[in-house]
């Protein structure tokens, strides 16, 4: 079904429409352009004695290079493996050590991190973008482009343990990209800016392959940079944008965010943690819709969606399953909760992953019969059908032998107007056996106020029993509160 290659399929369909926009360089590529560039990508990998199934790595920001590397697997079979460029050398060298990486393209500005990492022993084979086999196409067996074949390893962030791979096959990345064109109703003239990084499944799946799969414009930026993001979204004529809540917040504060021409922008959303209510009615004061997303890198970061209206109405929700994707809450003994009530996400569909790269044990706890995959986060869903997170079941915690959500909590804290950012840990208590701790980012504002603001809006017994004031909360690169390092504070 998906053995075809995006890239040059799109190249042969709409050859001359505007692909990608470097903002760095201010390069403009055509599909066909991009496409040529993504062939002799493929030509590089060749050279560099790189085999179909293979693993060589991408280590660079943002660039129109990149984007042709990772295209480039898809014409010669290999697995493309993105690395982080906010890793350590010893970080990098656990996922190269994992996956048997052969070789390795990087950034000029990344090249003593590149340099130092081994396979064997030896230093990795480089990749050489001007290499090329005599500019023919690579012969690829059947197997290499089959639907099931994996297309690319993404290692997970690891904030609650070591990286795991997640073998994205071919169909997944295809599935998603057009069923999200479908479910969030992208066009040929949709634009988006992309500022997030592409070693995340978040750059590659909202909006670069969804964007390639309706004919639209990618606009890459090399890092992030609020000013330079507005006057982007304003020069180009950006109409759907996604960001993380960190990202959304940094927008809003900057200069240029009451003055900024928004007219051609259809909406903007927000995914890789949960969104704060006064920052999605800030955007809806300057006219635009920031909806809410919900994705995991093992099904695909587009789960669900919301019209316009339905983001407004149902504020805080992630909205309604997409096209094909089935959705089940089910309680801790494997049996489906009524609406209301909370239970743990599975999720089935042809946008979940193969499961994770030489590890058959977690595989086996997450990818279940019947193709179901077992998310780990808690949710409840209405009467009509709309989800809302509660939480990571591993971060639910028991409170007097009742159930407590801290996504609830921190939900409720950052409606208070002297809360800027907020986030809830258990720790163990003599009375009630667990107990919550606030980590909270304010000003003007005791741990009392709180404490009674908490207590007209949720149970007492929810109420954390001590607050602490920080200046900021630690987050990864997607905004997801490292609450790891929290506990790692109250020791």
């Amino acid at each position: 079904m998906f053995e075809g290659d995006l890239l040059a399929e799109r190249a042969r369909i709409t050859p001359d429409r505007l692909a990608l926009v470097s903002v760095e360089t201010g390069r403009r590529l055509t599909y066909r352009e991009l496409d040529a560039l993504a062939e002799q990508a493929a030509g590089a990998i060749a050279a560099a004695g790189v085999q179909p199934g293979d693993r060589f790595g991408i280590l660079a920001h943002n660039s129109i290079e990149y984007v042709a590397f990772f295209f480039a697997a898809g014409k010669c079979g290999a697995i493309v493996v993105p690395l982080s460029t906010r890793a350590t050398a010893h970080e990098l060298q656990a996922i190269v050590d994992d996956c048997g990486m052969k070789a390795l393209w990087y950034g000029e500005d990344l090249a003593s991190i590149a340099e130092s990492l081994t396979v064997n022993r030896e230093p990795l084979t480089e990749i050489q973008v001007e290499a090329s086999v005599n500019g023919e196409r690579l012969t690829v067996n059947d197997r290499a482009l089959h639907d099931e074949a994996t297309y690319a390893l993404l290692y997970t962030s690891g904030t609650t343990g070591r990286p795991k791979g997640v073998m994205i096959p071919r169909r997944q990345l295809l599935w998603n990209g057009c069923n999200t064109v479908m479910s969030w109703g992208l066009r040929e003239d949709d634009v988006s800016s992309i500022f997030t990084p592409l070693y995340h499944a978040g750059g590659l799946a909202v909006f670069l392959i969804p964007l390639f799969c309706a004919g639209g414009t990618i606009v890459l930026h090399k890092a992030f940079d609020a000013s330079e993001v507005w006057k982007t979204i304003e020069r180009e004529g950006c109409t759907v944008v996604l960001g993380v809540p960190t990202i959304w917040k940094l927008l809003m504060e900057a200069p240029e965010f009451q003055s900024v021409s928004l007219d051609r922008v259809r909406w903007f959303i927000s995914g890789g943690a949960p969104l704060p209510a006064y920052i999605s009615e800030a955007y809806e004061n300057r006219g635009v819709v920031l909806k809410q997303g919900y994705g995991m890198t093992e099904v695909g970061v587009n789960c669900f969606t919301m019209s316009e209206g339905e983001s407004r109405a149902k504020r805080g929700s992630i909205g309604r399953p997409m096209l094909f994707t089935e959705v089940e809450l089910r309680d801790a003994d494997g049996h489906s909760v009524g609406a209301g009530e909370v239970g743990e996400m599975y999720i089935r569909g042809p946008h979940v992953s193969t499961g994770y790269w030489g590890n058959p044990v977690e595989t086996a706890q997450s990818y279940l019969e019947g193709g179901w995959f077992r998310t780990g986060d808690l949710a409840r869903c209405d009467d009509d059908g709309f989800f809302y997170i509660a939480g990571r079941r591993k971060e639910m915690f028991i409170s007097g032998g009742v159930n407590v959500y801290p996504a609830e909590i921190e939900a409720e804290l950052v409606l208070h107007p002297s809360v800027s950012d907020a986030a809830v840990i258990a720790v163990p208590h003599e009375t009630w056996g667990e107990a919550g701790v606030a980590f909270v980012v304010a000003r003007d504002v005791s741990a009392d106020d709180l404490t009674r603001y908490l207590t007209m809006r949720i149970a007492r017994y929810k109420v954390p029993r001590q607050f602490i004031f920080v200046d900021a909360l630690p987050r990864t690169p997607y905004g997801k509160v490292e609450k790891a390092r929290l506990r790692a504070a109250l020791t």
